[in-house]
């Protein structure tokens, strides 16, 4: 259990860390390739599911799905890795989707739970919002065509996966991992149920074209739908170092070998790299070698430790969740 610190003994800093936009600036060729061959392909579908970090629901969302994909088509919004975010706040975040951008389906899921109930809560409700649709150009059409959409890394195939081997017992797995960008193109229909047959294109993640809001870059970033070396791990790692002083979340302290909350991160990774034995060798401008503390490798140490919840259970979006006085106490 980690030890209790007073958060307003210690002077945080109250900005977010400066970032270059151009770090933040990644589109691909293929996610412009992908959006067109979506845009193109939304005429044979019914229903179009985007998938979402739970621990960013407000931020990062691409605002291109919004005007282009969700508004033209039934819209379940799944809110994927819930089980590393804070649980009891799922109903207060879900009735603000509902209130402030009229989102009226919204599923928490952990796709790699066979046994989460959100997740054997999609197919039921796939099938329910478009039989009471209208399917317009596919009416007379006896299966039904959903699309999966969402940023980089939010567990789009990983949730195809998981439906297939839920509802059709399929182990065969579509290609998944932790770097963002796995999936490059729009891929042939994919059955994830029989009786009613049901199909799914799987998708690209997609990007906006330029993220303007450097905070919301960072979180995109940190939750892995950015790839960390074009942002750079030490930069992640700092921005994580903020935000967990900044809200009194201080498991990092023990995990990092520290005696007490840090805001130099130079310092913590420093500290990191003696706890993890994770140094380097360096040649020195006279020929002799020596060893370095490895501060972009622990930089990823601890990053990884945030995306597996190790660090504990975290809301990066808490801020933005309106909440009342007596809330604030309990999260305080």
């Amino acid at each position: 259990m980690a030890t209790k610190f007073n958060t307003a003994a210690y002077n945080f800093r109250t900005k977010c860390p400066y970032v270059s936009k151009d770090l933040l600036h990644w589109f691909p060729g293929h996610m412009n390739k992908g959006l067109k061959q979506m845009q193109r392909k939304l005429k044979s579908v019914d229903c179009v599911i985007e998938v979402h970090d739970a621990r960013i629901p407000f931020t990062g969302r691409n605002p291109i799905f919004t005007s282009t994909m969700t508004g033209a088509k039934p819209h379940i919004l799944v809110l994927n890795k819930k089980d590393l975010t804070i649980q009891s706040l799922l109903p207060k975040i879900k009735d603000q989707l509902t209130a402030e951008e009229g989102i009226e389906n919204v599923i928490f899921t952990n796709s790699k739970d066979q046994n989460c109930r959100g997740l054997k809560s999609i197919r039921p409700r796939i099938v329910d919002i478009i039989k009471n649709s209208n399917r317009y150009n596919r009416s007379e059409e006896l299966d039904y065509s959903v699309m999966i959409i969402g940023v980089p890394n939010v567990g789009k195939s990983s949730l195809i996966n998981m439906l297939r081997s839920t509802n059709m017992r399929i182990k065969h797995a579509l290609p998944v991992g932790a770097v963002a960008g796995i999936t490059r193109s729009v891929m042939t229909k994919i059955r994830i149920n029989n009786d009613p047959k049901i199909f799914m294109l799987d998708t690209p993640g997609i990007l906006e074209p330029s993220v303007t809001n450097i905070e919301m870059g960072l979180k995109l970033a940190l939750c892995a739908s950015l790839q960390d070396h074009l942002v750079g791990e030490e930069i992640i790692a700092d921005y994580l170092l903020y935000w967990l002083n900044k809200h009194g979340k201080f498991k990092y302290v023990d995990y990092m070998g520290l005696e007490e909350p840090c805001d130099d991160i130079n310092k913590v990774l420093i500290t990191g790299s003696i706890k993890f034995n994770r140094v380097r060798r360096i040649r020195d401008f006279d020929g002799q070698t020596r060893e370095v503390p490895d501060i972009i490798e622990v930089a990823r140490t601890m990053i990884k430790a945030f995306r597996t919840g190790e660090l504990g259970k975290i809301l990066l979006d808490i801020n933005l969740l309106k909440r009342n006085r007596e809330e604030e106490k309990i999260l305080a």
